[in-house]
């Protein structure tokens, strides 16, 4: 069967919208957050108790922000591919809060309308993760600070990930206890633990039938041209600067 070209920039594009489709999604769901997301839900849940102003978006893009500095700090640089990040997150942010007040207009008010907008949640998550994969260009910060510091410091990425979704996991489970109480699970729950598990897997089915039935490639090729040369040249200096050190 002749596969249909998929453009990266549209995989791009669907793919942040579907992550944050899914995570409006699952918010309605309260089954709890990925380990990923749930630090942000967590401090948006308490701040906005008080500030009616502060939302999920907004309360994402201050923390891949700071995820962002931390990183140049730990690597003492600064990549153009990082502000590329920080943009990516700004949109998502923007699609999030978006989808986050258009299903705000909708009750959810039964255990089984939960499940059904949680396991929809987890669906498009996975799906949009699985774009994400197929495209040039960079992903969120979240992402981007474990490919970075194991590709810079040449440590085992699988270990990395690993390290950060423990970190991310403690820092949720403490952020609850301190925003709403000893024993006061917020944004992390059952749900949080299922997709640990789970999550990989439906990712990996996504990808494997993206690539089946789709070959990506390039829709705007001088712009993809220039960003894939500027990451490189940044990656060779990289490669070098870790060679003298």
């Amino acid at each position: 069967m002749e596969k249909k070209k998929f453009y990266k920039e549209l995989a791009y594009f669907l793919g942040l919208a579907s992550i944050a489709l899914g995570n409006a999604f699952m918010t309605k769901g309260d089954f709890g957050m990925s380990v990923i997301a749930a630090p942000a839900y967590i401090v948006y849940l308490k701040l906005s108790q008080s500030f009616s102003w502060v939302s999920f978006g907004l309360c994402e893009i201050i923390l891949q922000g700071i995820i962002l500095i931390i990183l140049m700090i730990l690597l003492k640089r600064f990549r153009i591919r990082y502000l590329v990040a920080f943009a990516t997150a700004f949109i998502y942010s923007a699609l999030l809060d978006i989808f986050m007040l258009l299903l705000s207009l909708f009750a959810v008010d039964t255990i089984y309308l939960r499940i059904i907008c949680y396991v929809v949640g987890a669906l498009l998550c996975a799906n949009g993760v699985a774009l994400m994969f197929h495209t040039y260009i960079p992903q969120e910060a979240y992402d981007l600070f474990v490919r970075e510091l194991a590709r810079v410091k040449k440590y085992n990425i699988n270990i990395v990930k690993t390290i950060y979704d423990i970190v991310s996991l403690v820092v949720s489970i403490a952020l609850s206890f301190i925003c709403f109480g000893w024993l006061q699970f917020e944004g992390i729950k059952i749900g949080s633990v299922i997709l640990a598990f789970v999550n990989g897997f439906i990712i990996s089915i996504y990808s494997k039938l993206y690539e089946k039935r789709f070959e990506f490639t390039y829709g705007w090729l001088s712009f993809s041209t220039k960003l894939e040369n500027y990451q490189k040249e940044e990656s060779d200096t990289d490669e070098k600067k870790t060679t003298l050190d």
